[in-house]
């Protein structure tokens, strides 16, 4: 009964952690090291957060995702979440911070109102004439990724499952439910869950009429002595608002205060262009002012490529087809859902029912 799970992200991490725990032997294979630093899921950290704006169905999702993680930081004894709280900042009507809050208050979702002078109180990185207002909430955080990899991955292990770092997949036969690797061994199971991340259109090119893979980077910055201490108790930063299509997570529990957008995103393989290039790091940093002052006193540290995988609307993908399921739970919000998303996979495959999981991934509702 053996199920084989391609790719050690947090999907495939998280649905070998449900599998195990429901008794299901499993093998995880992950083409490098577990963390991945190539992989979309091995930066230092990821946003939580309740304001999906006009996808409610991820909005609603929220509540099952803290359920999760929360079931997944008993089992490996140690919580890996920087409760911060996010903010929303709006520079124009109709901005991407003025939809995220239009959407809590939809929801009916908790959030405090701030005008700009009180945003600069609080958080004196802001430069208050250049915003029309801001908005906090308490339910979000950051997901620190490297540790909860390296968690799941000792915790799987402690429980008997075989986990094979430096296993490159090379083929998926899905109808024999078999898995060829690069050093020309095979591994079969009952089921095989591709959770591949970017690397997906490798094993599955018919796929590309339904996922793109794109390269883009986030820069790790140090800002201004002066406010280092406003940022480090900052909340993550949802959306600057105006036209950056941005966000921001503090520097928290040792990582790194880094910025994240989507100005150098572009289509391509997902090993290509992973080497930063020139200025890369300082036109991204420049990017978000306004509405943050002071911009080039922030000193770049470093810049990470990162690759994903998305739909054309942004809604997770999966796809059944004999013994085999191919899930892409990313399009660049995937990672909060990660506990969840092997959850779901996990009462799919035990429940005889992978079809139910697919509805509940893709929040069409």
């Amino acid at each position: 009964m053996t199920v084989v799970i391609v790719g050690a992200g947090v999907s495939g991490l998280s649905t070998a952690w449900a599998l195990t725990k429901r008794g299901v032997p499993v093998t995880l294979l992950e083409q490098g090291p577990i963390p991945n630093p190539l992989s979309a899921s091995g930066d230092q950290h990821r946003i939580i957060r309740r304001a999906y704006g006009g996808q409610g169905g991820y909005q609603r999702r929220i509540g099952d995702a803290y359920a999760a993680w929360d079931e997944m930081w008993d089992d490996l004894g140690e919580k890996h979440l920087a409760e911060t709280g996010f903010m929303l900042l709006s520079q124009e009507p109709g901005d991407g911070g003025e939809v995220y809050r239009d959407g809590l208050v939809e929801g009916s979702y908790p959030f405090e109102d701030l005008t700009p002078e009180e945003t600069a109180k609080r958080f004196p990185f802001v430069d208050p004439a250049t915003i029309r207002y801001g908005a906090v909430s308490d339910e979000g955080g950051v997901l620190l990724c490297q540790k909860i990899a390296a968690g799941v991955r000792d915790w799987l292990i402690a429980k008997g499952a075989d986990v094979r770092e430096n296993a490159q997949v090379t083929a998926v036969d899905t109808s024999a439910g078999t898995v060829s690797l690069a050093d020309g061994s095979t591994v079969s199971g009952e089921h095989v869950i591709v959770t591949a991340g970017a690397w997906t259109l490798g094993l599955f090119p018919k796929l590309d009429i339904s996922l793109t893979t794109y390269r883009t980077a986030v820069v790790y910055l140090t800002p201004p002595e002066d406010l280092r201490e406003a940022w480090e108790r900052s909340p993550a930063i949802l959306d600057p608002g105006g036209p950056i299509d941005g966000y921001i997570l503090p520097p928290v529990a040792g990582t790194g205060l880094k910025f994240g957008a989507g100005i150098h995103k572009y289509k391509a393989p997902p090993n290509q262009d992973r080497i930063p290039v020139a200025g890369e790091g300082e036109t991204l940093r420049d990017y978000f002012s306004p509405p943050f002052g002071r911009i080039k006193e922030y000193r770049v540290d470093d810049v990470v490529t990162c690759a994903y995988t998305f739909t054309s609307d942004e809604h997770f993908f999966a796809m059944s087809e004999g013994k085999t399921t191919v899930v892409s739970a990313c399009s660049g919000h995937g990672y909060k859902f990660g506990a969840v998303v092997g959850q779901k996979l996990a009462e799919g495959f035990t429940g005889n029912d992978m079809d139910a999981a697919r509805v509940w991934l893709e929040a069409r509702d």
